[in-house]
């Protein structure tokens, strides 16, 4: 019985050594793509107004104060003041392009061919995270461009972008279908 133990406890810690090793491989693999991403935010970070001042301003979201989200809206808030924003568990419907370096394409609202009016509806915390603090900053009818690192985007495993990837989404939050109806 105590080889048998032995034997697991040996295999468990063969398998999270090789674990080790592909994050590794995975890191070293995409030094350069991360460098990329890490250059194409700093870009973003770097860019102002013809003022001086700031384009994008930065949110932290409050669950992970150690990640942000840089954001510039569009419109001007004070026309947006006292609409409604979507909590954490709120069904939402936006717009939105996603674009990833060096400013590609990558998906739409628009293709969706379930519903033609180019609307995505889902729930906040059915997005990746640095989608779901934007949406929870905004109010209906604004519209912004936001910039996720890779931490609040896809991560390390990526997804249908490469891991370590950045994002970059304009977006407009349309409606909070149903936020009155409490759970039962």
């Amino acid at each position: 019985m105590k080889k048998i133990f032995g034997f697991i406890a040996v295999a468990a810690a063969a398998v999270a050594l090789a674990a080790c090793d592909d994050d590794n491989d995975t890191w070293s693999d995409y030094q350069e793509w991360r460098e990329t991403n890490a250059n194409w935010i700093q870009s973003f970070q770097n860019k102002t107004n013809p003022d001086g001042t700031p384009y994008f301003q930065q949110l932290v979201p409050s669950w992970n104060p150690a990640g942000a989200v840089l954001i510039h809206y569009f419109n001007d808030r004070a026309e947006t003041e006292g609409n409604l924003s979507p909590l954490y568990t709120s069904t939402v419907t936006a717009r939105y392009e996603l674009r990833i370096y060096p400013d590609s394409l990558v998906d739409q609202s628009y293709n969706a061919t379930y519903n033609p009016s180019g609307l995505f509806s889902t729930t906040v915390n059915g997005t990746v995270d640095g989608f779901a603090a934007t949406l929870m900053d905004m109010r209906c009818g604004d519209t912004c461009e936001i910039i996720v690192p890779y931490v609040l985007g896809y991560g390390v495993t990526g997804g249908s972008v490469p891991p370590y990837t950045a994002l970059r989404f304009n977006m407009r939050l349309e409606d909070i279908p149903d936020y009155e109806k409490a759970p039962y």
